[in-house]
């Protein structure tokens, strides 16, 4: 059985429902560990047991991160894994800079979740980026993309494509609910937006549009809330604001909207296009990203261009029930093919079993087992 330290920054969104999956997973498989920040964390929605999670005070600014590399340091040395599965840009950073100049460290599966060179930020400051992560690939033993399009964007920056692949993320079956959380008017057009409040996720592209265009037979319903800093909006008046809801509920906001909506400026890969692709809902979304691999306009949903705001108004505009209904179906078939938990499961098994055989350490029992 291999010994597996998983280390984040935070958990609060879509990187909660993907550790989530990847710890229930393993749980039975491997002896495992969490690490993560006790800011922007809920120990009580992550699916593992309290006596293997740590949880370290942190705060994203330079005097926390030295005691964050203490923390983890300190972890490392007492719980002596097999393999270090870091997830996210900062602990990507603190982890591996720890075991730069080490000889002896243990196998590192490095997975950014969205590369920070791909954000919306002068270029100059994307090669800066890019430059630490080819400096750090070199103290790293597998690099995992969460789409095609980080991958190509990855090669494009010189990281090592010997160390790199494709990893898509992956939900688990959902199951019908029988209650559900707001009454819905049949003859309105009921929309979901679930994510953090800011930049990234076009959130204030998707208000722009709502207050500017009449929707009058369209609700959009709100599921998040702002995390680093605060931001103030202006909210139209089809929109309620639910706040953040524990992702075991996610489901059932899903099923009882006839449509999820993903706006993002950049999205790594987008785990709530897949959620809701699984509870047979469509997704409008825009061209960035990794969304265009998930989501086929005209086929499971619709994709706007960014930065065409116009298109989203006249997709918004032209909504209709039975053809959503048509979309959500087929993305049903695309989530069970291609997206769902068990076959990124493997493929991370796989890449740990690949990983263990060029170590120098011996190949766990339970890695042979279950690949």
């Amino acid at each position: 059985m291999a010994r597996i330290l998983h280390i984040s920054e935070f958990t609060k969104g879509g990187i909660e429902t993907h550790l989530n999956e990847v710890l229930s997973y393993q749980a039975s498989r491997h002896d495992i560990f969490l690490m993560a920040s006790k800011q922007n964390s809920s120990p009580e929605s992550l699916q593992i047991s309290q006596d293997r999670l740590c949880l370290y005070p942190y705060k994203r600014k330079p005097a926390y991160f030295v005691k964050a590399m203490k923390a983890i340091h300190r972890k490392v040395k007492d719980f002596k894994p097999d393999i270090v599965h870091v997830h996210g840009t900062f602990a990507g950073v603190f982890l591996r800079t720890l075991f730069f100049f080490k000889s002896k460290r243990p196998v590192v599966i490095y997975n950014a979740h969205g590369w920070a060179f791909l954000m919306d930020i002068k270029p100059w400051k994307q090669r800066i980026f890019a430059l630490v992560e080819k400096t750090l690939a070199l103290r790293t033993d597998f690099i995992i993309n969460i789409s095609r399009h980080e991958y190509e964007k990855a090669m494009h920056y010189g990281l090592p494509a010997a160390k790199s692949g494709v990893v898509y993320n992956g939900v688990s079956d959902t199951s019908e609910v029988s209650t559900p959380p707001f009454e819905t008017d049949p003859d309105m057009i009921h929309l979901l937006y679930v994510g953090r409040f800011d930049r990234q996720k076009g959130f204030d592209l998707l208000l722009e549009v709502f207050n500017k265009h009449q929707f009058t037979n369209v609700r959009l319903y709100l599921v998040g809330d702002t995390v680093l800093k605060e931001v103030e909006y202006k909210f139209p008046e089809n929109t309620i604001k639910i706040g953040w809801v524990d992702n075991s509920q996610i489901d059932r906001y899903m099923q009882s909207c006839d449509a999820v909506i993903i706006p993002s400026r950049w999205e790594g890969f987008g785990i709530v296009a897949i959620e809701a692709l699984r509870n047979k809902k469509p997704v409008i979304a825009s061209n960035r990203g990794a969304l265009p691999e998930i989501i086929s306009d005209g086929v499971n949903g619709y994709v706007f261009d960014f930065d065409k705001k116009q298109e989203l108004a006249d997709i918004i505009h032209e909504l209709d029930k039975p053809k959503l209904r048509e979309l959500g179906l087929a993305g049903w078939d695309i989530f069970q093919e291609k997206f769902h938990s068990d076959k990124m499961n493997n493929q991370i098994e796989r890449l740990y079993e690949e990983a263990l055989q060029k170590s120098s350490k011996p190949l766990s029992s339970a890695v042979k087992k279950y690949v």
